[in-house]
């Protein structure tokens, strides 16, 4: 079993650091603090090839593989962790599932702008009462004529300020093969959009009501029984999340490195100090471990979707291994890694989010014990006889 990446990956992730140390490095901590999406990086991106990775030649897409979009996020956070999130809207999570199951109208209506870096999409997926079980999602499709209504409310919708189109997970009957998706413009009537609101990374949502909308039958992307191609199309994304928490830990930890080499205590590199030696072996440990992980969910991947017990393995490992490698190189630099004058304490507050964006680590692990077991273990409380 070969544990390196080919001649052409390693070309590929060269040419993509080369960019970023190009035209990212400058303006890397203004632009992690801008709440505002960096669509001046989306288009440098989009000229350079890499929205679009693993979408088709044919929608506007690279043609690529799944993995050279996650050495992308490498090769970019390496340089500017905020621009990572560019190349994950690019390539992962709804804008995935638009290039899997949308039609060609579709695609030319709102991919064809994602990938020219000018528009991003929306995931409206949470409720206010429907989070990790987001089968108990209430927003409504109701069939109208040729359309149908639609009523519900969605929160923690990121890029829901500044999105040009929204993925809308909705019921169209009960249980879960009554779930779909539609995809919502939010200047149509009946759409309103919250009061922003931030996470603690600095990263703006809004909460978005839909008040009886009119939406047209050709905006449906996947009718009754679609859950479970968004789901498995969802797992993209949690690959995308998990690429992230690494390598923003990884980001802080050769940050945190190179201070241990040159800061000087007591007449000393602190690289000489044995607690801190074995706080990077341990953190070193973490970051290989963590890639082996993401590395395998993504090679048996190849071009489809990846297994869902090897993403939900991947995800729990590598939020978990981002957050401490991020919080033991804050640690390292003191003051200065708390401080906003560098991006340590910044990849800290994303990773940090990442254990509950995408599935929570909990029901992660949810996931994994069925898998061990081979059965399921349904969460929800039985129903007292009536």
């Amino acid at each position: 079993m070969d544990f390196t990446l080919s001649e052409e990956q390693r070309l590929f992730r060269d040419s993509v650091r080369g960019f970023a140390q190009k035209h990212l490095a400058a303006g890397a901590v203004a632009r992690a603090h801008d709440s505002a999406h960096p669509f001046d990086v989306a288009r440098l991106m989009a000229n350079q090839g890499l929205l679009g990775i693993t979408m088709a030649q044919g929608d506007g897409g690279q043609g690529g593989t799944l993995m050279d979009a996650v050495l992308a996020i490498e090769a970019v956070a390496s340089v500017c962790p905020r621009s990572a999130d560019v190349v994950q809207a690019g390539n992962f999570g709804p804008v995935r599932v638009l290039a899997e199951f949308g039609s060609a109208s579709h695609k030319a209506r709102y991919l064809a702008p994602i990938l020219a870096g000018n528009a991003v999409m929306c995931l409206a997926m949470s409720e206010p009462e429907a989070g990790s079980a987001v089968t108990d999602l209430k927003t409504s499709a109701t069939p109208d004529g040729d359309g149908f209504r639609v009523t519900g409310s969605k929160v923690f919708s990121t890029h829901g300020p500044y999105a040009s189109v929204i993925l809308a997970y909705v019921r169209y009957g009960p249980g879960v093969g009554g779930i779909g998706s539609l995809l919502i413009e939010p200047g149509w009537k009946g759409v309103t959009l919250g009061k922003p609101s931030r996470f603690m990374s600095g990263e703006q949502w809004v909460e978005i009501h839909f008040e009886d909308v009119r939406v047209p039958r050709e905006n449906v992307l996947l009718g009754p029984g679609g859950f479970k191609k968004q789901i498995a199309g969802f797992n993209v994304e949690r690959v995308g999340n998990a690429a992230r928490s690494l390598a923003l830990a990884r980001y802080t930890y050769d940050a945190a490195r190179e201070w241990a080499l040159t800061r000087r205590q007591f007449g000393r590199p602190l690289a000489e100090f044995q607690g801190l030696q074995w706080k990077f072996a341990d953190m070193k440990m973490k970051l290989d471990a963590g890639e082996l992980l993401l590395y395998r969910a993504v090679a048996n991947a190849d071009r489809g979707m990846p297994a869902a017990d090897e993403t939900a393995v991947a995800k729990a490992f590598c939020n978990q291994a981002g957050f401490e490698v991020a919080s033991e190189a804050l640690q390292v630099m003191g003051g200065t890694g708390y401080s906003q004058e560098v991006l340590v304490e910044y990849c800290l507050r994303r990773c940090r989010g990442w254990m509950i964006a995408g599935g929570s680590i909990e029901m992660m692990k949810n996931r994994i014990a069925e898998g061990i077991f081979g059965r399921s273990f349904p969460q929800r409380a039985e129903r007292a006889p009536e």
